[in-house]
């Protein structure tokens, strides 16, 4: 089964609609930096998702992962832009699982907006390993793989942090899905880096508040990968915290350092293989290809 794996698109094309008064607070300055910096990275990224999509459906992916991070600000046109962009990638073979990302879930008024936009995503094949709402989130791949989604982003109101958390409850669902799931491939999924490219932890700003916890519940998994975005340039890692590999899949849209995953998983052998942007098209790195 073949599975890709992106994050991070931050789509935006506007703010039509969106009052004014959503903007006096921490949003204005995301909308600041947005207009002075940001917005010229994220050039062509509609069009590098398009590209994704053919490139999916050329080489045969099943599935397709999302770590988060569909909107740049979580206001009602870029979540709706998303949610439409993100359609093609759900009537691949065997979907899309996605899950939000601290730019998604912005300010507490976005969270019932995604909800609206997503919350038909957010559905779990096994409901009763959740222990915190619907999360964990479990979805079932035949008979050898599954993942299981935490959510770890949350609004943040300070414009000193972007920093995420996985809840006490869901950490003890995680454990509990993953001794259920013991006879499968895992693909745990979170937004946020456990662990930096350096094999370090994020900084307290920016970081998983909780990301040794984190670890320690992935322990748990017998096979399987830790996957997430947040971190904007692709990498993997390996840290004795836990016996699986991270894998970041940076920021798919980001102009020079897009990046992905392309993952392929049998009964007895799983591989990874990055995905890169050259010349207005995607293509697997083959020289990159790593055993899980």
């Amino acid at each position: 089964m073949r599975f890709v794996h992106f994050s991070d698109i931050h789509l935006e094309s506007g703010f039509d609609g969106v009052p004014a008064r959503a903007f006096l607070n921490k949003r204005f300055v995301g909308w600041a930096n947005l207009a002075l910096r940001r917005r010229r990275h994220y050039q062509g990224a509609t069009e590098r998702l398009e590209a994704l999509e053919s490139f999916a459906r050329e080489i045969g992916v099943d599935v397709a992962l999302c770590t988060g991070d569909h909107t740049a600000l979580g206001t009602e046109p870029e979540l709706a832009q998303a949610r439409a962009a993100l359609g093609p990638f759900e009537r691949l073979p065997r979907g899309l699982v996605t899950i939000p990302g601290n730019h998604d879930v912005y300010l507490e008024d976005a969270l019932a907006r995604f909800e609206a936009h997503f919350g038909d995503l957010l559905r779990s094949d096994r409901p009763e390993l959740a222990t915190d709402g619907r999360w964990p989130l479990v979805r079932l791949f035949g008979d050898d793989v599954a993942t299981v989604a935490v959510d770890s982003s949350r609004p943040n109101p300070s414009i000193l942090s972007s920093s995420g958390r996985v809840p006490d409850a869901q950490l003890e669902g995680l454990e509990r899905a993953l001794e259920a799931l013991a006879d499968r491939f895992v693909f745990v999924m979170t937004h946020y880096a456990p662990r930096l490219a350096s094999g370090r932890p994020d900084s307290v700003s920016h970081g998983l508040d909780n990301a040794d916890d984190f670890l320690r519940a992935t322990a748990r998994a017998r096979r399987g990968a830790i996957i997430h975005g947040h971190v904007h340039h692709c990498f993997v890692v390996r840290v004795p915290e836990t016996s699986l590999p991270i894998f970041n899949a940076g920021s798919t849209t980001l102009t020079g350092r897009e990046g992905l995953w392309v993952y392929d998983v049998d009964g007895t052998r799983a591989t990874a293989t990055r995905g890169r942007f050259v010349e207005g098209r995607w293509t697997l790195d083959e020289d990159s290809r790593v055993d899980i």
